[in-house]
């Protein structure tokens, strides 16, 4: 299935251009960079100035596909498994 900004939230993040537009650390306002790992909780982001962690609670990203989507980290705030399974689930 391709990656579309109705699907995104299902599927794995890793390889997807993205940028923090919001987080209680105002120090990760403004990250860009490239999806690298992704656990249930967190992002690692491959920027200009080396892999930052990203929370994903409490965050907000712009993942950039064909268009850009955004999306509120706790919509994402699973691990990648759990996510795929509630797309199975979605199409029973």
């Amino acid at each position: 299935m391709n990656i579309s900004p109705s699907n995104l939230i299902y599927h794995d993040l890793v390889g997807l251009s993205a940028k923090v537009e919001f987080s209680t650390d105002p120090t990760q306002i403004g990250l860009e960079g490239i999806v690298v790992d992704e656990t249930k909780n967190m992002l690692t982001i491959y920027t200009r100035r080396g892999y930052k962690k990203v929370s994903k609670r409490n965050s907000l990203f712009t993942f950039y596909l064909s268009q850009p989507v955004t999306i509120e980290g706790s919509m994402i705030a699973y691990d990648p498994a759990e996510r795929l399974k509630r797309i199975l689930r979605r199409k029973k």
